[in-house]
């Protein structure tokens, strides 16, 4: 049965997006169902425009903040692992490993344009069952959604991005440095490896635009609610 938000419920959504003390306006019936669509509304958006600005040609690369680094054995969710890090990224400047790195990251913005039902399904799941103090942070929702569903969104980010890597040609490029350089091949990259790193250096830089996205939304929640709304009103 459709059913159509009154102005009460209306104004209780938008302060529950923004300061979260007038939520109590909403009935007592819909106190928890509205604030907990509220702010899926919100990561739902922040979650897709993030993902499209990161889908973008150079996206990640060009943005030095997100960068992906190369794979380091040994410390595979970082940008840097002691000596290997240092061959490996000496070896990048001095052309050894050609574009490999731009690969990498354009690859990421590949698996990035395909996930956006991926972080939807996973926010569409959350249970917000701390409301206030997820409102209080400006990127309370993505906080809780990286806490509530990190490894879940791995598991499912990571064959998009093997599948991005294979077609960009990343491990065949592995596979032949390692023919050539010894560093390379004392690196004991696998596909599994170089993976895992990308993966984990890709979900980085998703959460912090997704971050971006909802610190831009509560900034200015008047001139967002438009699309919130129609969310909310759709699930109706």
């Amino acid at each position: 049965m459709q059913r159509s938000f009154g102005v009460t419920e209306r104004r209780a959504v938008l302060t529950g997006l923004g300061a979260g003390a007038a939520v109590m306006l909403m009935p007592a019936g819909l106190h928890a169902q509205g604030r907990g669509l509220g702010l899926s509304s919100i990561l739902g958006r922040a979650s897709d425009a993030a993902l499209d600005k990161l889908a973008q040609p150079g996206a990640f690369y060009g943005d030095e903040s997100i960068r992906i680094g190369l794979p380091i054995v040994g410390n595979l969710g970082g940008r840097s692992g002691g000596l290997l890090g240092s061959l490996m990224t000496a070896g990048d400047r001095l052309g050894v490993l050609g574009g490999i790195t731009r690969s990498i990251n354009d690859a990421a913005g590949v698996a990035a344009g395909e996930a956006k039902p991926i972080f939807r399904d996973a926010i569409g799941n959350l249970s917000f069952t701390d409301a206030p103090a997820i409102i209080r942070e400006e990127d309370g929702g993505t906080q809780y959604l990286r806490r509530s569903a990190n490894d879940r969104l791995h598991a499912r980010l990571e064959p998009l991005i093997d599948r991005a890597l294979d077609r960009a040609g990343v491990y065949r490029q592995f596979d032949g440095l390692a023919e050539r350089h010894s560093f390379i091949r004392n690196a004991g990259l696998s596909r599994q490896s170089i993976n895992r790193s990308v993966t984990d250096q890709g979900l980085d830089g998703i959460f912090a635009y997704i971050g971006n996205e909802e610190r831009t939304f509560r900034s200015d929640p008047v001139g967002n609610l438009g699309g919130v709304l129609g969310d909310l009103l759709g699930n109706q």
